[in-house]
């Protein structure tokens, strides 16, 4: 079983586009919250984030890898496709 992704994003961030492309270039189902203009959902984006309020910020099985940068360098780790990849029991 694929690993659940979520990522928490804004219509127009740039940021948010490029980490959906590689998500969606490496095959794999997201879900996004887009929380544009809602204070209320960023609220719970941040209590998950561990403060974190800026877009966009992404979870893989409910553990916070945090925002684009974060997503491209555990790619560039050869780490991303193993996280991607797990198995929950």
């Amino acid at each position: 079983m694929a690993a659940k992704v979520e990522i928490y994003t804004w219509r127009t961030c740039p940021f948010c586009i490029r980490a959906k492309n590689l998500l969606t270039e490496k095959g794999v189902q997201f879900t996004e919250y887009s929380i544009d203009g809602d204070e209320v959902a960023r609220k719970k984006m941040a209590q998950r984030a561990n403060g974190r309020r800026s877009v966009p910020q992404i979870f893989i099985d409910d553990r916070h890898i945090g925002g684009c940068d974060d997503l491209y360098a555990l790619d560039s780790q050869g780490k991303l496709d193993d996280l991607l990849a797990s198995k929950k029991s």
